[in-house]
């Protein structure tokens, strides 16, 4: 997940809490980058039950940090951003957009492939966005489809401005960087 500082706190949680609580709930392996720069990459690893079980928990945190003007109100959505390597974007458009349409149908998400890649990097940010059940079947329904189509050739991961270098990674190896800008709807 792509995100700024004040989300990346409230996903450490004070003294580092609220990420040792999501690491042992769901056995997932939560990775962020240095705060050398404005944005931070958050890396969730490990099977595909952890990985969903650590969304959710993130998710919800989101959900739960976003100000309610008043008591019953509808809360505005949450935009999250996935990054997803170029060679896979197609198997998750589907022809003539298809996939996307049906994950939007079944979820209740929004869901948007960018037509350029991130910069010096061969992956396009994706942005989800909707109530946390909508993102979590969201999400649900990318993995499996990055699951069943893995990338083609080479990954250059995309690293934000202000890290060191970009790092080539066999495809095997990603099955995708969730990627997150602002958890209040940003």
């Amino acid at each position: 997940m792509l995100m700024q500082g004040k989300d990346v706190g409230s996903i450490i949680g004070k003294k580092g809490d609220f990420i040792r609580q999501i690491r042992e709930n769901s056995g997932a392996k939560i990775n962020i980058t240095d705060g050398s720069c404005p944005e931070r990459i958050v890396t969730i690893s490990g099977t595909f039950a952890a990985i969903d079980q650590a969304f959710t928990l993130i998710v919800r945190k989101f959900e739960e940090d976003i100000p309610s003007t008043q008591t019953g109100a509808i809360k505005p959505p949450i935009t999250l951003r996935l990054i997803i390597p170029a060679s896979q974007c197609g198997s998750l458009i589907g022809k003539g957009g298809s996939k996307i349409r049906e994950i939007r149908d079944k979820t209740g998400a929004s869901l948007q492939v960018a037509n350029e890649m991130l910069s010096n990097s061969t992956e396009k940010p994706v942005t989800i966005s909707g109530n946390s059940e909508a993102l979590i079947g969201c999400m649900q329904h990318v993995c499996h489809i990055l699951l069943d189509s893995p990338a083609k050739g080479p990954t250059i991961q995309y690293k934000p401005v202000g890290t060191l270098t970009n790092i080539l990674t066999p495809s095997t190896s990603v099955l995708a960087s969730v990627v997150a800008s602002g958890g209040g709807g940003n």
